[in-house]
């Protein structure tokens, strides 16, 4: 399946004095493109539902730097009983070059019991995975 992308643009307020983005902003846009992907997949007839993130992992590999425009890429690379794990990449978008890899693991809860949930089947189809087997009997 082919990564979910989404572009924009770097703002004064997410760089330092030397014009490099801050390294917590990167987090930042990791939610965007977790935003903008869940949008999406809404508007396909996935239904609301709720994620937190349980782990994060951030790989800076060059900087990225005011007024810059950043592709980022999302793939949902695995989905378990009730977490999931994204990989997003960030890319120059007009030279390609990849800037940071950020990895999320996220689980999906019930927000009025605070604890995990099975992920429903029409998450797992709405980003390509197969529906859990049943056992029967």
């Amino acid at each position: 399946m082919e990564p979910f992308r989404h572009t924009f643009r770097v703002r004064y307020a997410e760089v330092d004095p030397q014009s490099v983005v801050f390294n917590s902003r990167y987090l930042e846009y990791a939610d965007v493109l977790v935003s903008e992907h869940f949008r999406e997949a809404r508007s396909r007839g996935m239904p609301d539902v709720e994620f937190h993130v349980r782990k994060a992992e951030v790989d800076y590999l060059a900087p990225i730097r005011l007024d810059e425009l950043i592709e980022g890429r999302l793939t949902v690379e695995s989905i378990g009983n009730s977490s999931m794990r994204t990989l997003i990449t960030l890319h120059g978008a007009e030279d390609g070059a990849l800037r940071a890899e950020i990895r999320l693991l996220t689980v999906h809860v019930d927000l009025p019991e605070g604890r995990p949930t099975p992920i429903p089947d029409t998450v797992r189809k709405a980003f390509g995975f197969p529906a859990r087997e049943t056992v029967d009997g």
